[in-house]
């Protein structure tokens, strides 16, 4: 932080990430100016207490116009392909982040989870294991709590996992000492614009990372598996199979192993866990490859029984009249949503839709086909699902039903009035929540709300 002192920086963006950044630049003796679309009051608090401490604001539906500063941290939604970032960029400003400026002042070893679906579960194990071990843990980044307020309170014996999204990685120029990708599949294309740029946003993950550090790849995933090519650093891998090289795998008889050079070392079988579905399977072995340095495989195995997942992620809410009610808010892309379907042998009644992030919604019209009996859409992308499932080539007529409903909470109270007892009302949108709410939180917190008010 020192060096930023008596240098003019740009903080772009006000929001949840970016906040505790502020004030930080301010004691360090920087010159800031906060650059945001909102106006004084939206900002409330926050604006009256850096304009008390000296910090200029840029504010309004032009904010970015004149942006300059010797140093750039951007927010995790303005990707450096922004065209005021790429003229400040020429200009000879330096472009950063608030997690690139936190890794490098972290006194301990740093774990951090990316991936196109998968990384919120297995960030959230990750810590479990290691507080399991005895350690205390920091989570956060992109799964909702910005750490760089937190620094001085972070020991050398301590750990962090953090989780982190190609928003956040696109123009990172350190590296943490452990990287996990889970797998890598088309996601936010209407942001990246291409999957080459996605991937190579992923990437950066590990692209920094020394012969000191650690990569955990996804052997069974091709996109993922091809970026051991490219690692300067020893590589581990997870999967269904064994296979060469050092890692988590599940063996023929159902338990996760670790293979530690030639020792395979049973540590679970996969039907103790408490969190269902191959993909959870998949999400505990990255997170045993990634803690093995710290964490052995006896709490491996305690922490596998006793882990019951996160919020939003096939999270029960509520059985009511015999009916479960499941919220998956966190399911914003089809991928994930297909995960989730897979989870359950009988059909759901599914409600779905939200924002379009640019991905093809064909796979997924076959799996509502197979596992869904009635299918409730709403939001922007409520056309577009229908579309893809009545072109399915397993679709058959009233298979499954199929409602459009504008409101949501109409959407949510239809669905539960169809449902009849020992069915599943599942919220699974495949799609962000943009459309109507401000993150996908807000939106499973509106279905569990629903639900709650309901008779």
């Amino acid at each position: 932080m020192n060096t930023l002192r008596g240098k003019s920086v740009a903080v772009v963006g006000a929001g949840l990430s970016n906040r505790p950044l502020v004030p930080l630049l301010a004691q360090a003796g920087a010159s800031v100016t906060v650059y945001d679309q909102s106006g004084p009051e939206a900002l409330g608090d926050f604006y009256t207490s850096a304009a008390a401490a000296g910090v200029a604001f840029h504010l309004g539906p032009d904010y970015l116009d004149g942006l300059t500063g010797e140093v750039i941290f951007r927010t995790p939604g303005l990707l450096p392909t922004e065209p005021a970032l790429v003229r400040a960029a020429a200009s000879g400003a330096v472009l950063t982040s608030e997690m690139e400026l936190f890794l490098s002042l972290c006194p301990c070893p740093v774990l951090a989870v990316t991936g196109s679906a998968g990384k919120t579960t297995t960030s959230s194990i990750l810590a479990a294991l290691l507080r399991n071990a005895g350690r205390t843990v920091w989570l956060g980044g992109n799964i909702g709590r910005p750490l760089l307020s937190d620094t001085d309170q972070i020991a050398p014996t301590d750990a962090v996992v953090a989780e982190l999204s190609s928003f956040q990685l696109h123009s990172m120029t350190c590296a943490p000492d452990v990287a996990v990708i889970t797998n890598l599949t088309p996601n936010h294309l209407d942001k990246h614009g291409t999957m080459e740029d996605y991937l190579s946003a992923k990437k950066q993950i590990f692209r920094h990372q020394g012969p000191e550090g650690r990569l955990i790849l996804n052997r069974d995933d091709p996109l993922t598996a091809a970026c051991a090519g490219e690692a300067s650093c020893p590589v581990r891998w997870f999967g269904l199979r064994d296979g060469p090289g050092e890692g988590a795998f599940l063996r023929a008889d159902g338990v996760i192993c670790l293979r530690r050079g030639g020792d395979v070392i049973p540590v679970v079988p996969a039907g103790e866990m408490q969190i269902p579905g191959q993909h959870n399977i998949y999400n505990m072995m990255a997170a045993f490859a990634a803690a093995w340095d710290f964490v052995p495989p006896e709490v491996m195995a305690r922490t596998a029984r006793s882990f019951t997942g996160v919020p939003h992620r096939l999270e029960t809410v509520a059985v009511r009249r015999g009916v479960t009610f499941i919220n998956d808010s966190i399911a914003t892309s089809p991928d994930r949503t297909m995960a989730g379907l897979d989870c359950f042998e009988d059909k759901v009644i599914l409600i779905a839709g939200g924002k379009d992030k640019g991905l093809p919604f064909d796979e997924l019209g076959q799996a509502i086909c197979a596992h869904v009996k009635a299918l409730y859409l709403t939001g922007w992308t409520a056309g577009k699902i229908k579309e893809a499932v009545e072109q399915a080539p397993n679709y058959r007529p009233g298979c499954p039903d199929i409602h459009i409903i504008e409101d949501f909470g109409d959407a949510v109270r239809g669905a539960a009035e169809a449902a009849k007892p020992g069915d599943r009302v599942l919220l699974s949108p495949a799609c962000t929540s943009f459309d109507r709410f401000k993150n996908f939180e807000e939106r499973g917190d509106a279905f569990r709300r629903i639900i709650q008010e309901m008779e």
